[in-house]
C-alpha cells in the first residue's frame, strides 16, 4: 500500500499531446485519465509512455496527487505488475534502458519497495495468517458495537465529513486506484482521528484496489500503524495535504498525534519456501492471478493450460467488482492460445485433476506462488494431487529468488543490494 509503483512518476522529456495544464511553479502536467486495461499490451503500452518520466524529476512531484483526471505524473503500473502481466524486470530493463540507474534512482528504489513487501511476508507468513484470524475477529466486533459500526460505515461509504477521505473513498469504490500519498493519507486518518481497526481498513483496500496485493497492503497499513517499523507511525496532517493535493483539500480535525499500536505476537523469520525445476515432460500450465506470464518459466509449451482464480480469498467480506473483473479478464486474455477459461472453486484440487486426466499427463506446473490466497489454496490441493499421483511443480522467478532473500529486516538493507541485483539479472549497461 505504502510503496511500490503506487506513487507513479513525474513528466519528463517530450509531453504527450494532450491539454496542459500549470499546477506548480515550474511544472507542467498533461491531463491524463489512466485505463486500467487488463492485458499485458496495455500494461507494455502505459510503460512506455512512463518511461521518458521515469529520470531525475521523478524525485519532485512523486508525492503529489492532483485527482484521478490528472494522472500525467504518475506510472500507475501496479495494476498490471501485481498480476505479472508485465513483471518488475520488465519495468526495470525499459528504464534502464533509457535511464542510467543514478538518474532513475528513485523510481529503480520504488520498484524494489514491493520487492521488499513480498520477501518479507515470504519470510514472515504469520503476519498474513494473523491478519486473516484478526479480521474476522474485527467484523464480529462491529456487530457487537453499535457506534463502530457506524463509524466503519461512514469511512467505507465516504462520509465522514472529511472531505478528502469521503473523496479518496470514492474514488477508490469507483475507480480501484488510489495514488500512493492518497492510500497513506487515508490509512493515517483511518486509524488515528476515526480511531477505526487498521484491519478493517486494509480489507477495504484489499478488497478494491486492482493492484490489491497481500504483501504490499498488509505491510503498508502495518507501517502506518507502527507496527512494521516498531514505534514508527505515519500522522496525516493537514498542511501536508494541502500542499501535495495541490490546494484541493485541507481538512480539519485530524488527529494530532499518532500513538503507535502494538501486538503481543512476534512474527519470526522462516527460511523462505524452496521452487522446484521447470518440467522435464508433458505438463499441464497452472496459471494463477499472481503471475499471469507463467508460461514464460516452462522449457517448452504445456500440453494444456487451466486458470485458477482466488480473488475471493483477499477478504470474508464481497470483493470490489471492478477489481474482480481485472482479475478475471487478466487471465481470460492469458488463457485466449490455450482455448480455456478462467474458472472459481474453493477446492483446486478438484479442477487440477480433471485437467490432468483431460489432458493425460502426470505434472503440474505453475509459477511460484508468494504468500496469500493462492498459495493457501495450492497448499490446500498438494496432498490430493499427491496421492493421486500428480506433481506440482512451484517455478520461482530468477528476480524473485536473488532480491527476496535480502527482506529480512528494514528496507536499507536491500536497498544497499539493488547494484549488485541490478548487475547480477543484466539490467545496467
Amino acid at each position: 500500500m505504502v510503496k511500490g509503483l503506487e506513487r507513479g512518476a513525474v513528466l519528463f522529456g517530450p509531453l504527450p499531446a494532450c491539454v496542459m495544464i500549470d499546477t506548480l511553479p515550474g511544472l507542467t502536467l498533461s491531463s491524463e485519465r489512466v485505463e486500467f486495461i487488463p492485458t499485458r499490451d496495455a500494461g507494455l503500452k502505459r510503460l512506455e509512455r512512463f518511461v521518458a518520466r521515469a529520470g531525475r524529476h521523478y524525485g519532485s512531484t512523486r508525492n503529489y496527487d492532483f485527482g484521478s483526471e490528472q494522472r500525467g505524473n504518475v506510472s500507475a503500473l501496479s495494476p498490471w505488475v501485481r498480476h505479472r502481466l508485465i513483471t518488475e524486470q520488465d519495468v526495470l530493463a525499459r528504464v534502464l534502458a533509457s535511464h542510467s540507474p543514478r538518474r532513475a534512482e528513485k523510481f529503480v528504489q520504488e520498484v524494489f519497495w514491493r520487492t521488499y513487501f513480498k520477501g518479507l511476508l515470504e519470510q514472515r507468513p504469520s503476519v498474513w495468517t494473523h491478519y486473516q484470524s484478526d479480521l474476522i475477529k474485527r467484523f464480529e466486533a462491529l456487530e457487537k458495537d453499535p457506534k463502530l459500526r457506524l463509524t466503519y460505515r461512514a469511512a467505507v461509504a465516504g462520509s465522514t465529513g472529511i472531505d478528502c477521505f469521503d473523496h479518496w473513498a470514492a474514488e477508490l469504490s469507483q475507480t480501484g486506484y488510489l495514488h500512493n500519498h492518497a492510500r497513506m493519507w487515508m490509512a493515517s486518518i483511518w486509524i488515528f482521528t476515526l480511531r477505526l481497526p487498521w484491519e478493517l481498513g486494509a480489507d477495504f483496500f484489499l478488497r478494491h484496489l486492482l493492484d490489491g496485493d497481500p504483501a504490499s497492503n498488509t505491510l503498508g497499513w502495518r507501517w502506518v500503524a507502527g507496527l512494521h517499523t516498531k514505534g514508527k507511525t505515519y500522522l496525516a496532517r493537514a498542511d501536508n495535504i494541502e500542499k501535495y493535493t495541490d490546494g484541493r483539500f485541507r481538512p480539519s480535525g485530524l488527529a494530532r498525534v499518532a500513538e503507535p499500536l502494538s501486538e503481543a505476537v512476534d512474527h519470526s523469520r522462516q527460511p523462505i519456501a524452496p521452487c522446484d525445476p521447470p518440467p522435464s515432460g508433458p505438463y499441464l500450465l497452472l496459471l494463477t492471478e499472481e503471475d499471469l506470464r507463467g508460461a514464460d518459466l516452462m522449457p517448452a509449451p504445456p500440453e494444456g493450460a487451466l486458470g485458477l482464480l482466488a480473488t475471493e480469498g483477499r477478504s470474508v467480506q464481497p470483493i470490489g467488482e471492478l477489481a474482480k473483473v481485472f482479475a478475471q479478464e487478466a487471465m481470460q486474455g492469458a488463457l485466449e492460445n490455450y482455448d480455456a477459461g478462467p474458472q472459481h472453486a474453493e477446492d483446486w484440487s478438484v479442477p487440477i485433476l480433471a485437467a490432468t486426466r483431460q489432458y493425460g499427463v502426470r505434472t503440474v506446473a505453475t509459477a511460484y506462488p508468494p504468500v496469500g490466497p493462492v498459495r493457501a489454496r495450492l497448499d490446500k490441493a498438494a496432498p490430493a494431487l499427491a496421492k493421486a499421483g500428480v506433481t506440482l511443480l512451484r517455478v520461482r522467478r530468477d528476480y524473485d529468488s536473488i532480491t527476496w532473500p535480502h527482506a529480512r529486516a528494514g528496507f536499507f538493507a536491500l536497498k544497499k543490494k539493488i547494484p549488485a541485483i541490478l548487475d547480477s539479472l543484466k539490467l545496467t549497461r
